[in-house]
C-alpha cells in the first residue's frame, strides 16, 4: 500500500510538472522601457515647451511613449519612429533640428560669432597692451603753445627746456 501511495504521488507529481509546462509561454516581444526612452529622449514634447517626451508627465506624452513602444513592437527602427512624428507634427519635435536648409544657421552661427568675437578680442588686447609712441612736438608748435599760454613765460620756457633734457637721456 505504502508503494502504492508514493507511486501516485510521484506520478501525479510528474503530470503536473508537464501540465505547467504546457501553460508557460514564451515572453512576447514587447520593448522594455529603456527602449522605448532611448527614441524618446531623441523627440520632443509637441505640446509642452522644450520637454524631451522621454521625461514629460503629461498624459498625451504617456500616450506617445506607448506608440513608440507599438511601433517598436512591429519593428520599426528609431529613424522610422521619428519619422512618424515628424510627419504629424513637423520638425519641432525633433531634439536635434535636421540640417537642411535655413536649420544649418544653428549650427554655423554660434561658432562664427564666437570666433568672430575672439579674433575682436585678440585685436583689443593688442590695442590696449601696445604703448603708444609719444609724438615729437615742432618748434612752431612750441612756440605756438608758449605764445598762447597765459601766465610767466619763463616758466613755460624752464619746464620745456627740462623736458626736452629728459627726453634726450632717455634716448
Amino acid at each position: 500500500m505504502k508503494h502504492k501511495k508514493l507511486k501516485f504521488i510521484f506520478i501525479l507529481a510528474f503530470l503536473l510538472t508537464i501540465i505547467s509546462t504546457q501553460f508557460a509561454y514564451a515572453q512576447d516581444d514587447v520593448p522594455t522601457d529603456d527602449e522605448v526612452n532611448e527614441v524618446a529622449k531623441g523627440l520632443y514634447c509637441p505640446v509642452c515647451e522644450n520637454t524631451p517626451l522621454d521625461v514629460c508627465p503629461t498624459e498625451a506624452c504617456k500616450q506617445w511613449r506607448d506608440v513608440i513602444r507599438t511601433q517598436l513592437a512591429e519593428g520599426k527602427t528609431k529613424e522610422e519612429i521619428e519619422q512618424y512624428f515628424v510627419d504629424y507634427y513637423g520638425d519641432r519635435v525633433l531634439a536635434e533640428p535636421p540640417r537642411t536648409g535655413l536649420n544649418w544657421l544653428v549650427y554655423i552661427l554660434p561658432p562664427a560669432v564666437i570666433l568672430l568675437g575672439a579674433v575682436l578680442l585678440f585685436k583689443n588686447f593688442q590695442a590696449w597692451t601696445k604703448p603708444k609712441v609719444a609724438e615729437s612736438v615742432s618748434n612752431q608748435e612750441r612756440s605756438d603753445v608758449l605764445s598762447s599760454s597765459k601766465g610767466d613765460s619763463s616758466s613755460a620756457n624752464k619746464y620745456i627746456s627740462q623736458l626736452e633734457e629728459e627726453l634726450k637721456k632717455r634716448n
